[in-house]
C-alpha cells in the first residue's frame, strides 16, 4: 500500500478519536492535525514542513494500533513515526516530526513563560518526557540540522487546538503530501539536491 494510502486509512481509522484521560484535549486528533497542517501555510512555511506539521502526531495512531494506551507511560510516538515515515518522506519532512517533542523540552528550558501556557495535556506529557532540558541535552539539540524547524512546528501544535477552527479538509492535506513526496529532496544546508526514489 502507498504511504499516503496508509496515512489516510490511519486518519479516517483513529482521526475522530479524542486524546483521552490526561492527554484530553477540546479537539479530535485529526482537527489537531488540519490545523496544525494549516498554520504553518498561514506562516508562509515551505511544503515539506507542512507536511511535517500535518503528521506530526501520526506516531500516535501507530501507538494506538500497537499497543494499548496507557497515560502513565510515554508512548514515544515521535519515534514510532520515523521508520514508517521514512519509507516515503525525506528528513525535511521526518526530522521535524521526530524532533517536535524534545523541541517542547527545548522551549520550556529557554522560555520562561513558555510552559505556562502548555494546555494540561501537554504539560502532563512532559514530566513523562524528560521536563526541561539540561545543558548537554540543550546544545545537543541546538547543533542539529532541524531543530528550528522543529521549535516552529511545536509552537504551531501548541496553538492548533481551538474548537470548531475551519480548516482545509484531510483530503488537501493528502494531496500535498502526494507533491511533497514527488518533488526533488534539496538539503537545506547544503543545496545538493536529489530525485527521491521512495
Amino acid at each position: 500500500m502507498d504511504i499516503v494510502e496508509r496515512i489516510e486509512q490511519l486518519f479516517v481509522r483513529h482521526g475522530d478519536a479524542p486524546y483521552e484521560g490526561a492527554r484530553r484535549e477540546a479537539i479530535s486528533a485529526l482537527e489537531h492535525a488540519l490545523q496544525c497542517a494549516q498554520l504553518a501555510e498561514w506562516a508562509n512555511a515551505d511544503e515539506s514542513l507542512v507536511a511535517a506539521a500535518f503528521l506530526h502526531d501520526v506516531g500516535h495512531f501507530l501507538a494506538a494500533e500497537a499497543i494499548a494506551r496507557d497515560d502513565r507511560v510515554d508512548d514515544r510516538h515521535e519515534d514510532l513515526a520515523l521508520p514508517f515515515l521514512s519509507a516515503g518522506f525525506d528528513a525535511s519532512v521526518t526530522e521535524p516530526v521526530r524532533l517536535h517533542v524534545q523541541a517542547k523540552r527545548f522551549l520550556v528550558r529557554v522560555d520562561e513563560h513558555y510552559a505556562r501556557q502548555l494546555s494540561p495535556a501537554s504539560q502532563h506529557s512532559l514530566a513523562l518526557q524528560g521536563g526541561p532540558m539540561d545543558d548537554d541535552q540543550l546544545a545537543a539539540f541546538e547543533a542539529l540540522p532541524f531543530a528550528r524547524d522543529a521549535v516552529q512546528l511545536r509552537r504551531w501544535d501548541d496553538l492548533a487546538k481551538e474548537p470548531g477552527r475551519r480548516t482545509p479538509s484531510l483530503d488537501w492535506y493528502l494531496a500535498l503530501l502526494r507533491d511533497v513526496r514527488e518533488r526533488p529532496f534539496l538539503d537545506s544546508k547544503t543545496g545538493i539536491g536529489a530525485t527521491s526514489v521512495a
